[in-house]
């Protein structure tokens, strides 16, 4: 999907309701349509809100309001209000709501950052989390524009590419040269760009985890043999499975004219070993302690 034709505009559920408005004998329809947004909203704010204060149920309105919008917007309907009010009345409010609900649900399953840590199976992290991007992307004043349904896509694009990189890390780890890395906690982005490094020697390793001593090697063994690094490369990704090479691609075009050329310029290797230990191997070094 385009996200470039996302704008800002009125909620689909007030667009679906004003189609509703110009339709005959609307009454029957509007009664229920009512009574399931009220009976939504009660629910919204005694989970999300608060049922008690007006400032809460209307914030739950708001939520009610952009979660079915939500659906609405992902249901791959006609770009029409007159499209909208016919799914939202085939299929009820309150199912379409659990429709958004559920967009919201996976989107939060999918990692924020490429990074895993000891936290992500926390169930009140778990449920913090999915109630901060329900409310980010959800809450919708029927009486402003609105844009969630932008904010959802390009979440849901960053997340899934996300856990691209995450799952790639985790295969580099596994196929890790001198065994595979185990560590409970994962850098994902450094992890990569570790192995994307190191693979500029040609020595058919995969190092998804290094130390300061291995990585002073491997600069001074880099400007000793000035290595063929785009050989090299394309040797590596002959070992790598298909679905993760593009990634690879892109972080060999990243660091190719950053700190690989940095490794094979008369930067003092001091200078280089601080740069790529602080801006790149990140959390996946070991400590040299001697």
């Amino acid at each position: 999907m385009n996200i470039t034709s996302y704008t800002a505009r009125p909620p689909q559920l007030v667009q679906a309701l004003e189609a509703l408005a110009l339709r005959a004998e609307n009454h029957d329809a509007a009664a229920t349509l009512f009574h399931e947004l009220s009976g939504i909203t009660v629910l919204v704010a005694k989970k999300f809100t608060n049922d008690r204060t007006a400032d809460g149920m209307l914030d739950a309105f708001h939520l009610t309001v952009g979660c079915i919008s939500l659906a609405i917007s992902q249901a791959g309907i006609a770009a029409s209000n007159e499209a909208r009010l016919s799914f939202l009345l085939q299929h009820g409010a309150e199912y379409v709501f659990q429709m958004g609900f559920r967009h919201i649900k996976e989107l939060s399953a999918l990692p924020y950052v490429a990074y895993v840590s000891d936290f992500d199976n926390d169930a009140f992290i778990q449920q913090r989390n999915h109630k901060a991007i329900f409310m980010e992307i959800c809450s919708a004043d029927p009486a402003s524009p609105w844009k969630g349904d932008a904010v959802y896509q390009n979440e849901l694009l960053d997340r899934k590419r996300n856990r691209k990189i995450i799952d790639c890390a985790k295969w580099l780890r596994k196929n890790n040269s001198n065994g595979p890395v185990k560590d409970t906690e994962l850098d994902a982005n450094a992890v990569i760009s570790i192995a994307v490094i190191f693979a500029i020697s040609g020595d058919g390793r995969i190092v998804a985890r290094t130390g300061q001593r291995e990585i002073e090697n491997l600069i001074n063994r880099a400007r000793d043999s000035r290595p063929d690094v785009e050989a090299n490369w394309n040797d590596f990704l002959k070992n790598i499975p298909p679905e993760f090479q593009p990634l690879l691609r892109e972080r060999m075009e990243d660091l190719r004219g950053t700190i690989v050329k940095k490794i094979f310029s008369n930067t003092r290797i001091k200078t280089v070993l601080t740069e790529l230990q602080d801006q790149y191997a990140g959390s996946e070094q070991d400590i040299d302690y001697s």
